[in-house]
């Protein structure tokens, strides 16, 4: 019997990917105005800036994703001040970011089925906290939620089993009564299987190729579906 659900955040409950491109608009026009440099300058300054800080930090930790060294990396790398460039960089891109982004259409019907139902409902995310619980915020989704799980707090990335190990403790149910989705098939699905979860693939409304093994969620809207997937029905 299945009693707690944990979704992924970013590409699961919404589209990552369409938010980003407004953060990085807003983030270019501001290093546009303020360093008087060119758009091709920026995006190579940003991505030298990635390796950089993935270099010096490592992949299996959260601040891997800070956009704050992100972009302190960055003005050191075009020899700005760091005050008061690096916040207003961070404001930029997060600001327009979270308000451009959307929440996956039919998520939150899935989350008042689940409450309905007494299912639990966590959160399994790489990433850090801060920026992570404004977005839950943003979407509507704080009011479901009974506990939120990141890679800041296990100190390790998805598809660590430590990571799992938390969330299974926070979920106080065993692994094989707990489902975990996400959109990264290798981070949060497998991840997931291997420490004896059931894990989901949300494909973002792709239709999966003929060789996936994971039960796949393609949208939320499709209400029945999802608490079939899930072995909720």
């Amino acid at each position: 019997m299945i009693k707690t659900v944990i979704f992924d955040i970013d590409n699961t409950l919404y589209d990552y990917d369409s938010a980003h491109l407004f953060g990085m608009e807003a983030l270019t026009a501001y290093c546009i105005k303020e360093f008087h440099i060119s758009e091709q300058q920026i995006r190579s300054c940003y991505d030298k800036a990635m390796k950089i800080m993935a270099k010096r930090i490592g992949t299996d930790s959260a601040a891997i994703h800070s956009r704050m060294l992100r972009f302190q990396c960055m003005t050191e790398l075009l020899s700005q001040p760091l005050f008061p460039h690096v916040e207003n960089m961070y404001h930029a891109y997060w600001d327009t970011m979270i308000a451009n982004a959307k929440p996956s259409p039919g998520i939150l019907k899935v989350l008042e089925e689940l409450k309905t139902r007494h299912i639990r409902i966590g959160i399994g995310t790489d990433m850090t906290a801060s920026i992570q619980f404004k977005k839950l915020k943003k979407f509507g989704f704080d009011s479901y939620l009974d506990f939120v799980v990141t890679s800041q707090e296990t100190g390790v990335e998805k598809p660590h089993p430590h990571f799992f190990e938390v969330c299974l403790e926070k979920a106080g149910c065993a692994a094989d009564s707990c489902v975990f989705i996400g959109d990264n098939l290798k981070k949060d699905v497998q991840g997931a299987c291997d420490c004896g979860l059931f894990g989901v693939w949300y494909s973002q409304e792709k239709i999966p190729e003929k060789e996936n093994r994971f039960p796949v969620i393609t949208t939320f809207t499709d209400l029945e579906k999802f608490l079939q997937v899930c072995k909720i029905l």
